[in-house]
């Protein structure tokens, strides 16, 4: 996304002390330039009139989330020591996939200090089979 990845003009849309007209000139620069389609033209123009441009980055994420809600897909974050290769990926996805009953988009990050193992993020819920978190509690038990 060209406003977010120039800070100028996220300022430029999200300043209230820029006049709406100059922000129109703006805004029709750049779909000239970037040749839109229509419909994305005339969405940019009602995030502007609404003052949201500067928020573009937040609606296509929530517009995303809600697309894959209606069409069954949950988004994981899974963290592990190492990265893994390819099958192993395909293994945790269907894994995911099927603890959840729905399509699981996966993505990959990885953090030594885990050791091993791996932490898994569905929305609030967390699968953490880390090997720091199995040490962490056997600490507990055997401190009493």
């Amino acid at each position: 996304m060209m406003i977010e990845s120039s800070p100028e003009l996220k300022q430029v849309f999200a300043n209230p002390t820029i006049v709406y007209d100059e922000k129109v000139k703006v805004l029709e620069a750049l779909i000239t330039r970037t040749r839109v389609r229509p419909t994305t033209a005339s969405f940019l123009r009602v995030l502007l009139r609404n003052q949201r441009l500067a928020q573009l980055k937040d609606v296509a994420e929530r517009f995303d989330h809600v697309l894959d809600e209606r069409g069954g897909v949950v988004s994981a974050n899974v963290t592990t020591a190492r990265p893994l290769p390819d099958d192993m990926k395909n293994m945790v996805r269907q894994a995911l996939a099927d603890a959840t009953g729905r399509t699981v988009r996966v993505s990959f990050t990885t953090d030594e200090t885990i050791i091993g193992g791996l932490v898994a993020r569905i929305g609030s819920t967390i699968y953490d089979g880390s090997v720091q978190s199995r040490l962490e509690r056997l600490s507990e038990e055997l401190a009493g």
